[in-house]
């Protein structure tokens, strides 16, 4: 895919649904907790499925202690986030504490889109590039109830259009940022040959703390809940599908 439509769509997936729901001025939780099962379910499918058997066909063992550093450090960066990653919305925006939450976010957004610039090809099928595209679609979906999360978290501190814009526009610059630092790296063999490998394997790790997370909570109280399940599921059967 053309950098320049990555970039614009990783734009647009932060900017259209933040503004839809600020002029709304409330979105169902429901539909927000049902988006975010569906993301897990994805998300966690796909790095099964697609990302690590290719990372460990490309590379030695040792992929898996970045996947597992990268497990870490989305730990670490839920102390700042707050856990927005997965829908939590308990930071007012008129407090530092709002600050601290947009950093987490946005090295987060900025790391996740660093791998979008390798060339992964989803077990070696040729040159249809279906790796990178499941990289990009996995982001793309991830983004969309963190966008509305963050903008309802906003709309509840009583920020303006001007201060719910200015951040929308932060977050979603972050990862279309990471792209660009990660095509030079890619271009310019900059770390090592391989240095691209390993920082997809820690967002590997990252997407399967979120992963996990949204989908141990898609149960509340330890009760069952079907529309979450059956959201979870077509994550599932679309990330199969992809294979």
């Amino acid at each position: 895919m053309n950098i320049y439509l990555q970039i614009a769509l990783l734009i647009l997936v932060v900017v259209l649904p933040g503004l839809l729901t600020f002029k709304l001025k409330k979105f169902n939780p429901n539909s927000i907790k049902l988006l975010l099962s569906f993301s897990g379910g994805f998300l966690l499918s796909i790095a099964f499925i697609h990302f690590v058997p290719e990372l460990y066909l490309k590379n030695s063992e040792s992929v898996g202690l970045f996947i597992l550093l990268g497990f870490l450090f989305q730990v670490i960066l839920e102390f700042l986030s707050k856990g927005i990653e997965h829908g939590h919305t308990h930071v007012k925006a008129n407090t530092s504490a709002f600050i601290v939450m947009m950093i987490g976010l946005s090295i987060h957004a900025f790391i996740e889109g660093i791998p979008l610039a390798g060339d992964y090809h989803g077990h070696d099928h040729g040159h249809d590039h279906s790796g990178s595209l499941n990289i990009f679609t996995g982001i793309m979906i991830h983004k969309l109830p963190v966008a509305i999360s963050l903008t309802t978290l906003m709309l509840s501190s009583g920020l303006k259009l001007k201060g719910v814009l200015t951040n929308l526009l932060i977050f979603s610059f972050m990862a279309p940022l990471g792209l660009i630092i990660g095509k030079t790296i890619h271009v310019e063999e900059l770390i090592s040959h391989n240095a691209l490998d390993y920082i997809f394997a820690i967002v590997i790790g990252m997407f399967l703390h979120i992963s996990t997370t949204i989908i141990f909570e898609s149960s509340e109280g330890h009760k069952f809940n079907l529309y979450k399940f059956l959201s979870i599921l077509l994550g599932f059967a679309i990330a199969i599908f992809l294979h």
